[in-house]
Parts: C-alpha cells; sequence; structure tokens
C-alpha cells in the first residue's frame, strides 16, 4: 500500500487536471472558481476572500487579482456579485457539483466524512 502522501499528491494532480474541463469552457480557472464560490457565500472584502483561501494565498499570494477580473468581466460590484455575476455562479456551481459527483461515484458519503475529518486533523497535527 502506498503512503498517503503519495495518494494527496495524485489525487491532487488528478483534480487539477480533471477540474480544468468544466471551467475552461467558461474562461475560469479552478482559482477563480474558488474566489467567485467565497464571494458568492458571503466574503465581502478581499481580506476575506484572502482569509477564506488562506493556504493558497500562502504560496500564490492574494486573490486581488481574481476579483478584479470578475469586476471587469461585470460580475462583481463593491464588493458583491452582480446579477451576471450571480448567474455566473450557478452556472459554474453545476458543473462543479456534476464535477464531484464523478468523483465521489461509489463513495459512500460517512467514508467521505471521515476521510475529510482525518485529513483535518492530520493537519492539526503538522501546524
Amino acid at each position: 500500500m502506498k503512503p498517503i502522501g503519495y495518494w494527496l499528491r495524485h489525487n491532487h494532480e488528478l483534480l487539477e487536471q480533471a477540474f480544468t474541463q468544466p471551467l475552461l469552457e467558461l474562461n475560469l480557472t479552478r482559482r477563480q472558481w474558488q474566489v467567485l464560490n467565497a464571494v458568492a457565500q458571503g466574503a465581502g472584502t478581499m481580506e476575506e476572500v484572502d482569509k477564506e483561501l488562506e493556504p493558497f494565498v500562502a504560496t500564490e499570494g492574494t486573490m486581488a487579482p481574481h476579483l478584479g477580473e470578475f469586476a471587469r468581466r461585470g460580475w462583481l460590484r463593491r464588493n458583491q456579485l452582480t446579477e451576471d455575476g450571480r448567474a455566473a455562479h450557478r452556472e459554474v456551481e453545476e458543473r462543479v457539483k456534476a464535477f464531484r459527483a464523478k468523483a465521489l461515484d461509489g463513495i459512500a458519503e460517512q467514508d467521505y466524512v471521515t476521510t475529510v475529518r482525518t485529513l483535518e486533523r492530520m493537519a492539526e497535527n503538522l501546524s
């Protein structure tokens, strides 16, 4: 059996590659989706978005450029989604749900919950 580090990295790479396809058609990256979703869920300031995506900010820097891109697209105004932004979020969210369903096919919900809790605990132990 391969160690957990192998499977974490392998799954990360597979998720990154597979997640790209449903977003490409909408000219979005995975990170942009995460930023869009954070705003849709109530992150109302740049600081709140950065806090929500803290692990990515640590390696990539602030998420401000993504917010600027959404403003240019007309999806964001005064740190809130516009009607076009909400429509884009709904469309992407449906694609993401389908992607997640495919990724979790054959995995019992309790097994998924246990896996996530185990990974959270490992992160706490290593922090």
